[in-house]
């Protein structure tokens, strides 16, 4: 009896260790969601790259828009593209040439369709073959995906409604809102065969104020239950947060993600907190960020993620008034 207990004791340990990154070790090991392999799987005519190294950029493009007018988003810069659109978009394109990234996060940017379409006439040789958005039904302004490596499953927060904590109207009344939070997206990402983690792509609520900061808590405190709730079906999950998140260094937003004793798996921000992202030209505060979950930690290649120059600030300016993040991570099992 004592040896058979031995034996289902061992067994459940290597179970543990073959799973606790996230895939299961087989002749045709597959990194895993909750869902089993013949549910989700890599393209047939895809093969992953030998580099053990993949790279992300996440950048607040600022208003970058396509030339044709969506007939159901009334908005003028939409509907009429500032004259230096073309300007910008040479630039854009030469900016991700340069930054060769894998994985590519865009704030402020009109939408999966044209990314695609930017990508196969501009970025073909870069082999982007993947792309994802949950855009929203009336606004111009989405937070897009362009991927090298095969993508999962894909949840969008647009459609929930959420209160902004310790905020009350002038009349002491109860807010919520539900406007901007098709601004927030998370989707599996599979960099490697036996390596994945989930992205989550943010532009939180813009504003200073109370009720400004109210709001981007709100949303927090939904991707932090969120993130809960896939942290308890696997506590070794791998996270990513990246995008604009309209809120200071030291700020009690960004607490949430890294001070918050209700976040099982509390993040990281690698980043010096001396570099400032915003104005893009002449940069006095941080807005954006790269964060991590600490057990993604280790996989950060040392230094490596950082507010990136491509050009000289004045140019980088005319791309965007936000400087993009950058990092590189390793495809550790």
């Amino acid at each position: 009896m004592l040896r058979t207990i031995t034996i289902l004791a061992i067994i459940v340990v290597l179970l543990y260790c073959c799973t606790r990154r996230g895939y299961l070790d087989s002749d045709q090991a597959r990194p895993l969601t909750s869902l089993p392999n013949s549910v989700i799987a890599t393209p047939a005519d895809y093969t992953y790259p030998d580099d053990s190294v993949f790279r992300v950029l996440s950048w607040n493009v600022e208003h970058f828009v396509d030339p044709y007018d969506d007939p159901y988003i009334d908005n003028e810069r939409e509907n009429a593209p500032s004259e230096n659109i073309t300007q910008r978009v040479h630039l854009f394109v030469k900016a991700l040439r340069k930054a060769d990234a894998d994985i590519v996060v865009l704030q402020e940017f009109e939408g999966a369709n044209y990314l695609k379409k930017l990508a196969y006439d501009s970025l073909l040789s870069m082999n982007y073959r993947f792309f994802a958005d949950i855009p929203s039904h009336g606004w111009y302004m989405n937070v897009v995906l362009m991927s090298r490596f095969p993508l999962g499953l894909m949840t969008g927060y647009g459609a929930t409604t959420t209160p902004l904590p310790g905020y009350t109207t002038e009349n002491g009344g109860y807010e919520t809102q539900n406007n901007i939070n098709t601004r927030m997206w998370s989707i599996d990402v599979f960099p490697a065969e036996n390596y994945a983690f989930s992205l989550t792509g943010v532009h939180l609520k813009a504003g200073t104020g109370q009720r400004n900061s109210a709001i981007r808590k709100g949303q927090i405190n939904l991707l932090v239950a969120q993130f809960n709730r896939w942290l308890q079906e696997d506590p070794a999950r791998n996270m990513m947060v990246a995008g604009d998140l309209n809120s200071v260094l030291g700020s009690e937003e960004i607490a949430l993600f890294v001070d918050n004793a209700g976040l099982t798996n509390p993040f990281l921000d690698p980043i010096d907190p001396t570099v400032l992202s915003h104005p893009a030209d002449a940069p006095t505060r941080r807005l954006d960020y790269m964060l991590i979950n600490q057990n993604m930690a280790q996989e950060v290649v040392t230094g490596s993620v950082q507010v990136k120059y491509f050009f000289p600030p004045d140019t980088m300016r005319m791309i965007s008034d936000h400087l993009p993040t950058f990092g590189q991570f390793y495809c550790r099992e």
